[in-house]
């Protein structure tokens, strides 16, 4: 069984030092042996050049044979050291970006409602899994390039200045210019980097859009509209990519070239060294290679600059979901079975101004209004989905005073989309547990249609419910949340594809076997609510909360919508 990865706690998940500083192990690791590799490169070229004077003087061949047997093991030794600092590096990446998602992730699930639904969900998929990658791939190669370029140049420039002070110095003056324009040329990495990300995110929005409405769109004729769009969005990408990526490395010939200025300057007087006899061939052999190396380095220094500012857009981007999630506290929650009181009192939200109710254990009230009265803004609200003025309390706590994840321990909340998952009907109800659903596909009239299905509970539903009717659909998300149930149930419009005698049913498994839980009923059908104990009437911001009966004979409104679905159940009839 493979080791679970334990991740470091982090105290300020919003700063890119705490990552460095929470794996200060690794990152230990990595300094030593990447202070071993790098610090001592600078010895095969001198031990090389070593060799070439022992074969130019014509030394005994058990000398030249030792001294390539200690070149050979240095380079093994260092080439060992390189390995385990890559294997570090390569850890603290992995672990880091475990540690990212882990973060985002749970930000994101905990953000309030209003403030995700300013994001479109293929930005949040990039932030939550491009712009992490990005953001750890960028710190991947800092730490890489810390000790490839940075302590690898110190150690091949201080190495040139003991072989010669003023040729290295000479040679060397072009050097800075590169490194001067890679500099300069930040702003234009960052500002291109930027533009990519955002089309990366609209192309995502897209993508998730056409797959979730191609039936409509094929139905309407509009399909041949939206995969052009489509495509215009995916060529903006392509030219976005090419303007964030290909600059950045097409000018890694400049820098090279740049830094290589100075190798004619160290032929030229290096080669008259060595003819005045100051220098040996060796001694010339190790310089050119060294310098050569050092050269090349340059260009790696400059990449690095411009790979550390797209990461930092990146950055950004994420960091308003890498903010410290302080540690939830533990409350009691209430079980299955122990009696419950919801008391909502002032409660207004949106169109409604004002709400008054309270539901117990045992009781269903319904809540219904005509089209876009703010019914179910209450229902969200009640899950904590939606802010709200007044008070809405669980056994005498505030709502706002239960943490989120603990929520789902007073209330399950059923939402009038069905959202089930392309799995089989067991798994949408028991979402991984492991449990009997018979009982509550029984409660939801689902017991009969089963039987007719060749695989039963392990037949597969397909996306978002595709194999199934709406009424199906509709029932199998209930025994879901019957299954699932916790003392308060919030059921947004469940019938509204159930016919009438299969709701009068369901609405009557419910008062007979659920008595151990406090019922909220949205719908805009007031067919089964002689069944219910308290209904609540919003209309124009205004609530009334009493009996079915009551309703219809104080409030005109409520009579006249009973009234008309009625004489439409009526008049079907015929």
């Amino acid at each position: 069984m493979m080791k679970e990865l334990k991740l470091p706690a982090i105290k300020k998940t919003n700063k890119v030092s705490s990552y460095w500083k929470a794996e200060w192990k690794i990152v230990l690791l990595i300094v030593i042996t990447g202070l071993l590799y790098n610090g001592s490169m600078q010895l095969g070229p001198i031990l090389q050049g070593r060799v070439i004077d022992l074969i130019a003087d014509g030394e005994e061949r058990a000398d030249v044979v030792r001294w390539i047997l200690i070149f050979l093991l240095t380079i093994g030794v260092i080439q060992c050291c390189r390995c385990l600092k890559r294997y570090y590096v390569r850890l603290f990446a992995n672990r880091t970006s475990a540690s990212m998602r882990s973060i985002v992730y749970g930000n994101i699930i905990g953000e309030d409602i209003t403030q995700l639904k300013e994001e479109s969900t293929g930005d949040l998929m990039t932030k939550a899994i491009s712009d992490v990658g990005e953001c750890v791939e960028g710190m991947r190669k800092f730490t890489t390039e810390v000790f490839d370029t940075g302590i690898l140049m110190s150690a091949y420039f201080i190495t040139l200045l003991c072989y010669d002070i003023k040729l290295t110095l000479l040679a060397s003056v072009c050097i800075p210019l590169a490194m001067l324009i890679a500099e300069r040329m930040k702003k234009f990495i960052y500002r291109y980097a930027k533009s990519y990300r955002k089309q990366l995110s609209d192309v995502s929005e897209q993508t998730l859009e056409n797959v979730e409405n191609q039936l409509l769109y094929r139905m309407h004729g509009v399909q041949e509209i939206k995969s052009e769009a489509y495509d215009d969005a995916l060529h903006s990408l392509q030219g976005k990519a090419i303007r964030a990526n290909v600059l950045e490395n097409s000018l890694q010939p400049l820098y090279k070239t740049i830094g290589m200025i100075g190798i004619v300057l160290v032929v030229f007087y290096g080669g008259q060294l060595v003819i005045q006899g100051v220098w040996t061939i060796g001694r010339f052999s190790a310089y050119l290679t060294i310098f050569t190396a050092f050269s090349v380095k340059v260009s790696k220094a400059a990449k690095l600059f411009n790979s550390v500012q797209k990461a930092q857009v990146s950055w950004q981007r994420i960091r308003p979901y890498l903010k410290p999630r302080e540690k939830e506290a533990q409350v009691k929650t209430p079980g299955r079975r122990e009696q419950v009181l919801l008391q909502v009192r002032h409660f207004s939200s949106g169109v409604i101004k004002r709400a008054d109710f309270e539901v117990k254990s045992g009781q269903i009230i319904g809540i219904t209004g005509p089209v876009a009265s703010g019914k179910s803004t209450i229902g969200r609200s009640l899950v904590g989905l939606f802010p709200y003025g007044g008070s809405i309390t669980v056994n005498g706590r505030e709502l706002t005073d239960i943490e989120a994840t603990d929520m789902s321990q007073y209330i399950t909340y059923m939402g009038h989309d069905s959202q089930l998952l392309s799995d089989t009907i067991y798994n949408n109800i028991t979402l991984g547990e492991e449990g009997d659903v018979s009982q509550v596909l029984e409660d939801v009239c689902f017991a009969q249609d089963l039987a007719s299905m060749p695989a039963g509970a392990d037949t597969l539903v397909g996306a978002s419910g595709v194999r199934l009717s709406g009424g199906q659909q509709a029932r199998l998300a209930l025994a879901r949340t019957l299954y699932n149930r916790s003392s308060i149930l919030v059921l947004d419009d469940p019938f509204s594809a159930v016919d009438v005698v299969t709701e009068k049913q369901i609405i009557e498994n419910l008062r007979n076997r659920y008595a151990d839980c406090a019922i909220i009923l949205i719908s805009h059908r007031l067919t089964s609510f002689n069944q219910l104990t308290k209904v609540l009437f919003v209309s124009e911001g205004a609530t009334t909360f009493d009996t079915h009966e009551n309703l219809l004979h104080t409030v005109q409104k409520y009579r006249e919508i009973f009234i008309a679905q009625k004489e439409g159940r009526d008049a079907e009839a015929e």
